[in-house]
């Protein structure tokens, strides 16, 4: 079992395999580091620990330009646990730490607090005070302090490396095929269900609207098709992302509609796994023709759905 923990002070001091990163999303890229810090940790029987941040660093150093998150930090440590580490320590990112040198930041957190034999990070790695530490400093830092640094090669698919900002941009242009490969599992949002206008419902297709953090990152405008996580089950749904232009909407809503399935949901929480974009959207001259294009929305769905 995975021991979460927050703060410096929050773990034993004892021999780890150490990790690094803001890990937003945990995608592919993640995983290769977190597998290799869990092979190390084995064979020189240390823990293996994964270390993230909280706030995400760009939150604190340039407010104005923090990217939207892919995960909430609940879900990222759910999905760092995943990888079967001893440990995830979540470090509170403050001025304090912001302004550490990388000798700092390595005789406090690496050689310090965890106690590091081998530290595993990618090529691109960089930390303390203004990013000034790379793979370079590690290895000179490491020699000093007794732990020994690994740099992994960072993957690429099509082209193009896999980031949590490559993966931002593919989900704001509505491009699933990539995002999932990329996460190596489909895009999910979740949020707690109110009260919407009741239009879905007086049209024949009632959606649980879900207020969704204003923190995360929300694929392109259009209809999704996917599934809804309730009690327990996934359950095959169609979503709307958008503005409803039919109805002169101005505020973005996420509206998930339930195939086959018509509960009170309100106030309760609804996950939704996106895993096709049916179209975008669009302005229909009247209710009728929205109704017809919803219906065969709910159709493709069913179509594509019943073939995973």
């Amino acid at each position: 079992m995975t021991i979460v923990a927050r703060g410096l002070d929050a773990l034993p001091h004892d021999p780890s395999v150490v990790t690094i990163g803001n890990f937003d999303g945990v995608h592919r890229g993640h995983q290769v580091l977190l597998r290799r810090a869990v092979a190390l940790a084995e064979r020189h029987g240390a823990r293996s620990v994964a270390v993230t941040f909280d706030p995400h660093p760009a939150v604190l150093l340039r407010a104005d330009a923090a990217p939207p998150r892919l995960q909430t930090l609940e879900d990222r440590v759910t999905s760092l646990s995943a990888a079967d580490l001893d440990a995830v320590l979540v470090l509170p990112f403050t001025h304090e730490l912001a302004s550490s040198t990388p000798a700092e930041f390595v005789a406090e957190v690496l050689a310090g607090s965890l106690a590091a034999v081998r530290v595993v990070v990618g090529t691109n790695f960089r930390f303390g005070a203004k990013a000034a530490g790379d793979i370079v400093s590690l290895l000179e830092l490491g020699e000093q302090h007794g732990f020994v640094p690994e740099a992994v090669t960072l993957l690429e698919m099509d082209g193009r490396r896999i980031s949590s900002s490559a993966i931002r941009e593919h989900l704001q242009d509505g491009d699933l095929a990539w995002t999932t490969a990329a996460l190596g599992r489909p895009y999910q949002l979740g949020g707690v269900v109110v009260h919407g206008d009741g239009r879905g419902r007086g049209i024949g297709f009632p959606t649980a609207n879900l207020v969704i953090d204003p923190d995360l990152i929300v694929p392109a405008t259009g209809v999704y098709a996917g599934h809804a996580l309730l009690d327990g089950r996934w359950i095959p749904a169609v979503t709307n992302v958008g503005l409803r232009p039919t109805f002169d909407g101005t505020t973005r809503t996420v509206e998930v509609h339930l195939l086959d399935v018509d509960q009170d949901l309100y106030g309760r929480n609804l996950s939704f796994r996106f895993l096709h974009r049916l179209r975008s959207e669009q302005r229909f001259d009247g209710v009728e023709a929205l109704v017809a294009q919803i219906g065969a929305d709910v159709a493709r769905a069913r179509e594509l759905l019943s073939q995973r």
